[in-house]
Formats: structure tokens, sequence, C-alpha cells
């Protein structure tokens, strides 16, 4: 029985000892630097070159303008919903904001009377006040209504002169230029775009050719899109909204929630990915997108190819502004791999400076 107990008590002995032994003390310790002095001694121990990109990074992160200011505020301002609590709450938005598509100004009709060839039109634009000129009938309003209610409407028209009593009119768009939807942000053709029936997210990002790709080959969008939506426009009930889109989930295809039909006057905005950077001894330091998913530190050095052999894995340090204040977070990253729980290594947040000094020992 005792020589049982002993085996039991040395094992565990064993097992405190090598756990002190991997951690050596803290394994992740962060230090609010507040004078140049404080943060040259936290940095100590770094090459002249690391020290260098450190301030290079920091001057771009800085001077970076992602988004114009105006459009910032607006976003700001506005009460969001996520896509899911939009057609909740709208739940006509499920079929199409409105429905068919309704003819406006500008917009280029083809109109066919099957029983009268002659009558039949191609090209016909519609004017600004929203009325065409047809054969026999003269100036009729379209503006506000689909093509199968113009359909109805000339038919109708057409009895009542007597020309026609049951006239077959079909009733085309072949230019859309009344409504239009504007795409901002990070895709490869930024614009303003003519709205068709029943086009959805995705259908906008489509033709502004795509989401952006950066430099070093990486997707450039960040992990969340928005619609911008006027509602009630032209009245005194007008206001905007903001739809908040899971980007990544939609063009990955795991969330066909987010690509709602759009709207006359939308504006699409497809943030920039949001970054964190890592020199130092990595095989291929960087900067690299925060774009699908939470990243650890560890995750974050794998993602630049791992640790060269002459890297101070347990010197790894994180430089972080949180609240306008700069932190610099000691991490002792082999001690972390060696304990088997990377998952409970720190989190990186967008921004933040990961070095990797070199191993003098």
């Amino acid at each position: 029985m005792y020589p049982k107990l002993l085996r039991l008590f040395i094992i565990v002995a064993l097992c405190f000892a090598f756990s002190a032994c991997i951690t050596g003390g803290k394994v992740v310790k962060v230090t609010t630097v507040n004078t140049s002095s404080a943060k040259k001694s936290q940095l100590s121990g770094l090459r002249e070159t690391d020290l260098a990109k450190i301030e290079e990074i920091k001057r771009e992160r800085n001077t970076k303008k992602d988004i114009d200011p105006g459009l910032s505020s607006l976003i700001d301002k506005t009460q969001h919903f996520s896509a899911a609590e939009y057609i909740t709450k709208y739940p006509e938005a499920r079929g199409g904001a409105g429905g068919d598509y309704k003819v406006g100004g500008f917009d280029v009709l083809s109109i066919t009377v099957y029983e009268e060839k002659d009558l039949s039109r191609e090209a016909i634009r519609v004017s600004g006040g929203g009325f065409i000129s047809f054969p026999l009938i003269g100036r009729i309003t379209v503006e506000g209504l689909t093509t199968s209610q113009i359909d109805s409407l000339i038919s109708r028209k057409l009895a009542q002169e007597q020309y026609l009593l049951d006239a077959h009119v079909s009733v085309m768009v072949t230019e859309y230029n009344s409504q239009r939807f504007l795409v901002l942000g990070s895709v490869a053709k930024p614009g303003s775009y003519s709205l068709r029936a029943r086009e959805r997210v995705l259908d906008a990002i489509s033709k502004a050719g795509g989401v952006g790709i950066r430099r070093d080959g990486y997707q450039g969008a960040g992990k969340q899109g928005m619609v911008i939506r006027t509602e009630h426009p032209g009245t005194a009930r007008e206001r905007k909204i903001v739809i908040d889109l899971d980007l990544q989930g939609l063009l990955k295809g795991r969330d066909q929630v987010s690509n709602i039909y759009l709207n006359d006057k939308d504006v699409i905005f497809i943030p920039t990915a949001e970054h964190f950077y890592i020199i130092g001894q990595v095989k291929y330091p960087s900067s690299y997108a925060i774009t699908d998913k939470e990243i650890t530190l560890v995750e974050a050095i794998s993602m630049a190819g791992g640790f060269t052999p002459i890297a101070a894995r347990n010197k790894t340090r994180i430089i972080r502004v949180e609240d306008g204040a700069e932190k610099i977070i000691e991490v002792k990253v082999g001690a972390i791999i060696k304990s088997g729980k990377k998952i409970q290594g720190v989190m990186i947040q967008p921004g933040d400076v990961i070095v990797v000094p070199e191993s003098f020992f």
C-alpha cells in the first residue's frame, strides 16, 4: 500500500516541477509604457532594423485612412440592425425589398403589341417626369408601375379608345437607369451601378468586380460589411439605417441571410480587412489580415511560417495600443506550445505588432 502512495506522491511532485519548469513564472506579462525610456527598456535586445520597422509600421497605421470621415460619422450615428434583425422587422424583405421592379424616369422600355405589330416600339425612354408617349393613346404615366401593370394599362387604354378590345401587350425594361446603388470600400471597382429587378448584395459585389485583393495576395475585405439604406426616401419619414452583414460568411456560402435584396439608393460598404503585423525571427514577416475568426498568437506565428531556428520564442512581444495607451505584452510562446495549451494563448487584436527577437544563446 505505502509504495503505491509513495509512487503517486512522486508523480504528482514531478508534474508540479515540470509545470514550473516550462512556465518559468508568468507566461504573459503586460506593461503599459508611458515614456520613451520605458518603451526602450521593454524593447531592449531588439535589433535596430526591428526597431526601425516598428516605427515604420506605426507611421503606416496612423496615416492609413480607410473610410471617409463623413461616411464614418454617418455609420456611427445611425441605428444598426443585423441582417436577421432587419428581416424579422421587415418580413416583406424576404421576397425582395420592393417586389417586382418598378419603372422610373430614364428607364428604357420595349413594348410589343402582338395583334398589331405596327404599334410595337423598341427603346421607348421614360421621361424624367415618369411618362411615355405611345401610338393612338398618347401620353401615359408609367413611373412607379411594374412591367405587368404597364401591360394592363396599355391594353386597357387601347380598349377604351376602341382600337383593340383585347390587346396582348408585353413590356420589358431594356435599360435600368432610374434606380441605382453605390458600392464603396474594398472592392475592385467601387462606384455607382444601376439596380435591376431583385438584385442582392452578392450581385452588387459581383458588379463591383469582387472584393479587393491585397498586394500580398490575401483577401482585402474585413469580417463584416454593411448596407446603408434610405427608408421612405423623399418623404417626411425619410431616415437612414445600417444593416450589418456577416461578409465572410456570405462570401464563403455559410450565411445566406446576409444576402439581402437591394433597394434604390442603397450604399454597400465593404471595409478593408483589419491587420496585424509580425516582424523579426519568423519565416515570412509581413502584415496579415484578420478576416474570418479570432486568431491566437501561436496561430499568428504559424501564419507567418513559424519561428526561425534562432528565434527567442519566450521573448516574443506584442506592441498594442488600447484606449490611447501603448502596451507591451511579453509572451513566453515556447512555454505555451510545450504545455500543449495553444488555445489559451493571447488573442491578437487589429493593429497589433508582434516582434520575435533573435536568441543570442
